[in-house]
């Protein structure tokens, strides 16, 4: 892999970021909940900050690795995707995260396991860690607000 097909993809993951930002802002203005709607607006500002070290690696001209395995619960595999509604209730906002969150990190692994080309999956499989880390998070709060009785 050349530094301009490792640009592409991060380009690619760039506009990806863009994306889950728009739809958490989206979702922040559909929301009636003022908990909610600060939660989603707090998630488009992580998306944000995805978008902006994604930037800082396609503008740094390297091709190094940037993120680390981290550990996966596998939470979000065992919840239905919950419908984006004004009276959603605070574990579906975080379950809609984290089923987003899953569903890119996904995306990525797939793509992975289609290169052909070491240097590529690599770079797949550390967007994939990224989104993880991010699923983490909103794993974590998932039960904490859906289960208050494993504090």
């Amino acid at each position: 892999m050349n530094l301009s097909e490792y640009k592409e993809i991060i380009k690619q993951a760039i506009a990806n970021e863009v994306e889950a930002r728009k739809f958490y802002d989206d979702a922040a203005n559909t929301l009636k909940d003022p908990y909610l709607k600060k939660l989603f607006a707090s998630l488009a500002e992580e998306e944000k900050k995805h978008r902006d070290i994604l930037t800082k690696i396609y503008t740094s001209g390297t091709m190094d690795r940037y993120f680390s395995e981290s550990r996966d619960y596998k939470v979000a595999e065992t919840v239905d995707e919950p419908e984006l509604s004004m009276e959603m209730k605070p574990a579906d906002a975080f379950a809609l995260a984290m089923k987003k969150e899953e569903a890119a990190m996904k995306q990525y692994t797939e793509m992975a396991a289609m290169c052909d080309d070491d240097g590529k999956r690599q770079v797949f499989l550390d967007l994939a860690a990224m989104e993880r880390d991010h699923k983490l998070k909103m794993e974590s709060a998932f039960i904490d607000i859906g289960y208050p009785e494993v504090w």
